[in-house]
């Protein structure tokens, strides 16, 4: 008798680990296709002069614009065309860019997932991302992942038992084959699950696994590195020195990459028509391309936040300069995200996180190396909320042992900085707003 429940539970996992092995093999590579798609556009508009850099990436967020909202129809209660084709049916209270919402939304019942969307949200990510616009990769990278998975195996009853591993697995590959990292991939997807409940039973642990590692040996095996990495060189010359490398870089980053994660929520939830929110974020892209320009490099103005790294590795730039790129990255990104762009944060929280980091190289004693290293980490624990994601990227970018040791410690008090800041702010907006504390009767 005892025999019958192992031999189910054995049953599910060998199903989950097959729906992971079918999912993230498809998902890996429809991703790392996109994503180098994705990556030629990025580099063909930095090469390019400044006004070509200024306008094209506002002419793909209007592209985005009219893909979604002018292809794209509201169905259902409301919506402007009740039997629109399931293509192109969003919910009419959908934010049609919001393509992180849907990930984390159908985490554990990926079943739900409107896989049927992911053709002309492909569409909007091109425009958006493929301009130049400064959104990342990584969302793109999930949600594709998932759609394939999960549209791969909607297929009937036998094929669907197969589809919760599929798709949970297809966005881990996605994510592992883009960042290079297994474990980033898995801990991306599971962790992000967590912000709905989604259990982290064995079904989907394994297949997190599964797709995170089959999206590394993507990377490895054609030798991609579809995004650079910051490898620490130089450890701290003591313990002293790491403890204030990582309560300084940790405070910055985290608190910085907070503000911009609670400015970019802000942004897409903004209840203004999709032309407004063109016409005003747009505006806004174009003007920090240009000063981006003037105060640091034309690059550093485009995609996600590479060409602004470039730019810190090549350049001594004050700190001030630093902070001040650091500052108008994380407000390019909400722009972006105001305009309409269908994109993602994580890698402009990179950005963010390791340019804050560097302001304090040169104070500390440490190597830009180990500073932008750590304010990434940072960045992605505070500004995202994904701290296990981070440690996870620490362990897998490597350098010397006291480095990511410090790197880890960086995580943990941005992690602290970032709680902290969204205390504050929701205490200012509590006196700014008292009637938000009203008692409800």
């Amino acid at each position: 008798m005892a025999s019958a429940p192992r031999k189910l539970e054995a049953q599910r996992l060998g199903l989950a680990a097959l729906g992971a092995l079918v999912g993230g093999l498809a998902g890996g590579f429809v991703v790392v296709g996109v994503t180098l798609l994705l990556k030629s556009g990025v580099d063909l508009v930095a090469a390019r002069g400044l006004w070509f850099i200024v306008l094209v990436p506002v002419l793909g967020l209007a592209a985005a614009t009219l893909v979604l909202h002018g292809v794209g129809r509201a169905t259902g209660p409301g919506g402007a065309a009740e039997r629109a084709r399931p293509w192109r049916a969003f919910h009419p209270e959908a934010i049609r860019a919001d393509i992180s919402s849907e990930v984390v939304e159908t985490a554990g019942a990926e079943d739900r997932f409107a896989w049927r969307l992911a053709p002309i949200r492909a569409v909007a990510i091109l425009c958006t991302v493929g301009s130049g616009a400064a959104m990342g990769t990584e969302a793109p990278a999930a949600y594709l992942g998932v759609a394939t998975g999960a549209g791969l195996t909607d297929r009937g009853q036998g094929w669907r038992r197969l589809l919760r591993p599929a798709a949970l697995a297809g966005g881990a590959a996605g994510v592992g084959a883009l960042m290079g990292i297994a474990l980033v991939g898995t801990a991306f997807m599971l962790e992000l699950g967590r912000r709905r409940n989604a259990p982290l039973s064995p079904e989907r642990v394994i297949a997190a696994l599964v797709g995170g590692f089959i999206g590394w040996g993507i990377d490895a095996m054609f030798g991609l590195s579809l995004i650079r990495l910051v490898v620490p060189k130089e450890a701290p010359a003591s313990f002293l020195q790491a403890v204030i490398t990582a309560l300084f870089i940790g405070a910055l980053a985290g608190g910085v990459s907070s503000l911009a994660g609670l400015a970019v929520n802000q942004a897409k939830k903004w209840k203004a028509s999709p032309i407004g929110r063109l016409l005003i974020g747009g505006a806004a892209s174009a003007v920090i391309a240009l000063v981006l320009a003037r105060i640091a490099s034309r690059p550093a103005g485009v995609g996600p936040g590479g060409g602004a790294i470039l730019w810190a590795e090549t350049v001594a730039a004050t700190p001030l300069a630093l902070l001040a790129v650091c500052v108008l990255r994380a407000a390019a990104t909400t722009a972006a995200v105001a305009a309409g762009g269908c994109g993602g944060v994580f890698v402009p929280f990179l950005a963010v996180g390791d340019l804050a980091g560097r302001v304090f190289a040169p104070g500390l004693g440490i190597g830009n190396d180990l500073a932008g290293a750590a304010g990434a980490a940072g960045g992605i624990s505070g500004g995202y909320r994904l701290p296990f994601t981070a440690a996870f990227m620490v362990l897998g970018v490597g350098g010397p042992p006291r480095a990511m040791l410090t790197c880890l410690a960086t995580v943990v008090v941005a992690a602290a900085a970032s709680a902290s800041v969204e205390r504050v702010v929701e205490k200012c907006r509590d006196l700014l707003h008292p009637e938000r504390r009203a008692p409800v009767h």
